[in-house]
């Protein structure tokens, strides 16, 4: 199934849409929202999968879907919790501030609580208040669960995932290091973050889907540009199971929690970074990764952060070329006083 949340007061109206995005189909009069299926989903996915299937051929009355009208399928959360799985990233940002990468990074799992209250959609502003912040995009796969009980072992972590989606986790660059200098984590620099028009379920994903890794390149560009085409399940030291089980740990995680498997970042062939796709490489799915190896390649960084009017897109296609979750499309947009 693929699902999505029409833009309607908080929480959105939840609709149901066509495997090629093209059609759509109200859903509210099984679950009114995202949220209130995922809390109860054993009783509502099958309904739900039974409306699908007669929007499929046709023997439903539908709409045209526009991503556009879409909020993230879930507008707000109880819970975003991003991990960083892929522990290349973390490697070369951490370069970036000159800080060295402990060890431990590569057996136990980082993972920051952002906020959750607002969502952007899919296709909405992202406010910059000053470009001083440098303002960077992350993309990222997601996923949603169901209740998960503390201390759930990875193994059986898998059965809890009911949704996968795309995100862009925003970030202010200039934010971090002053943040993270006080030991308490990201807050001012984790502003809000966007999600894909269309949330889809596992099978939805074919052997793309393993239980646990998504292995399909994400596509990033920056004013038309590409940015990167990483595959999003090469280079992935902990897949989804183990980040979920990390999270309730020490707690019970509840119905609707997303967890985020961090920026999707490849190493080369030769074992080094990742190279520019201008130089033959998969890119980078942020800008501060970009950066990183233009310092080590020509001694300095030379890609700028975003600013008012850029344009940010983020994708992922199927073997066959059609899109899968719609596209995240957000331009940056100057947002009040500066400062």
């Amino acid at each position: 199934m693929k699902l999505a949340s029409l833009k309607s007061r908080r929480d959105g109206a939840l609709i149901l849409v066509s495997r090629d995005l093209t059609r759509a189909v109200a859903a509210g009069f099984v679950a009114p929202t995202l949220q209130s299926a995922i809390e109860d989903w054993e009783t509502v996915a099958p309904e739900l999968r039974a409306l699908a299937a007669r929007l499929e051929c046709g023997l439903r009355e539908s709409f045209p879907f526009r991503e556009q009208d879409c909020a993230s399928p879930l507008p707000r959360a109880y819970q975003w919790a991003d991990g960083s799985a892929y522990v290349n990233h973390v490697a070369l940002v951490r370069k970036s501030r000159g800080a060295e990468m402990p060890e431990s990074f590569w057996s136990d799992p980082l993972m920051y609580q952002g906020g959750s209250d607002v969502f952007l959609g899919p296709r909405d502003d992202i406010p910059l208040r000053d470009e001083k912040h440098d303002l960077d995009l992350e993309a990222e796969v997601a996923v949603v669960t169901d209740d998960v009980p503390m201390g759930v072992t990875p193994e059986d972590a898998r059965e809890h995932i009911k949704l996968v989606m795309l995100v862009n986790d925003v970030t202010l660059r200039g934010l971090v290091p002053p943040e993270l200098a006080k030991g308490f984590g990201f807050f001012q620099s984790k502003p809000a973050s966007a999600f894909s028009p269309v949330a889809v379920t596992p099978d939805e994903l074919g052997d793309a889907w393993d239980g646990g890794r998504l292995s399909l390149p994400l596509l990033s560009f920056v004013n038309g540009a590409p940015l990167g085409r990483p595959d999003a399940g090469k280079d992935m030291t902990f897949d989804f199971p183990r980040l979920i089980a990390h999270a309730a740990r020490t707690r019970a995680l509840s119905a609707g929690t997303i967890i985020g498997s961090g920026t999707i970042s490849n190493r080369d062939a030769d074992g080094g970074p990742g190279r520019p796709i201008a130089q033959g490489g998969d890119g980078y799915s942020c800008i501060a990764e970009q950066r990183v190896v233009e310092k080590l390649i020509e001694g300095a960084p030379r890609t700028p952060f975003l600013k008012a009017g850029d344009v940010v897109r983020i994708e992922m296609r199927a073997a066959d070329g059609r899109s899968i979750f719609g596209a995240i499309e957000q331009q940056v947009a100057n947002s009040g006083p500066q400062g």
